[in-house]
């Protein structure tokens, strides 16, 4: 059994990580902000079409549903590791992602595009996947797209990580964006403002940041100053 002072310390070490890994509750707002997609997902006024002849071209290829299903472990997993090795880096990632989403359902509520769904068959393991998608996803709301937004975030974000962890994030990242296109789930323009906007809201965050930081170092240069006068 273990003494008094031993129990203090498994205490002790399941409070401090408790501690660490609590700003991982802040992934919560992302599937509360997808709740305003979710109710916007559906046709009204003038729905637009960015399809091109390339988009037409692409093939079809259903087994791309699995990193585009796996999307949300892949988000939770890089998050994670971020956090580890970079409290200011994972904050940063997390208030790029927000207000990316944020931005994006901006623009769905202004300018609604969708992408049409080729015939795909019933049988075959792949196959279902993307049915079983396209039966819980309207296809609407394709630009920019919130899953390119998020996997090229999590690049940028990762950018700390050394280059045996960033690799396989690059990679998996690259394949979430082109099963969006080979599922026939978004268009080319809908990468590339995704793009865009991840590249500016990651900027955005850092400057949001450190004016931040150094709102909160001139207010403890400001008390110091005080005490001193004392």
């Amino acid at each position: 059994m273990m003494n008094i002072d031993e129990m203090a310390a498994t205490e002790t070490s399941k409070s401090s990580r408790y501690e660490v890994y609590k700003p991982l509750l802040g992934l919560l707002a992302v599937p509360v902000i997808n709740l305003i997609y979710v109710l916007q997902n559906r046709p009204w006024g003038n729905v637009y079409s960015l399809v091109t002849e390339v988009d037409r071209n692409l093939p079809f290829l259903p087994e791309f549903a699995v990193p585009y299903m796996l999307w949300y472990p892949f988000l939770f997993l890089v998050f994670f590791l971020i956090l580890r090795k970079d409290k200011r880096e994972y904050y940063q990632t997390l208030i790029a992602m927000c207000c990316g989403i944020l931005l994006s359902n901006l623009v769905y509520l202004v300018f609604q595009t969708m992408v049409p769904r080729p015939e795909v068959p019933s049988t075959g393991f792949f196959n279902g996947l993307v049915n079983y998608l396209y039966s819980h996803d309207e296809p609407y709301n394709c630009f920019p797209s919130v899953h390119v937004l998020t996997s090229t975030l999590m690049v940028l974000g990762s950018r700390s990580l050394g280059w045996k962890l960033r690799i396989p994030i690059v990679l998996f990242a690259s394949s979430i964006i082109a099963s969006t296109l080979f599922i026939k789930q978004h268009v080319i323009a809908d990468l590339l403002a995704a793009m865009l906007l991840a590249k500016f809201v990651f900027w955005a965050a850092d400057k949001l940041i450190a004016a931040n930081d150094a709102r909160l170092a001139g207010k403890a240069m400001e008390a110091r100053y005080a005490n001193h006068e004392r």
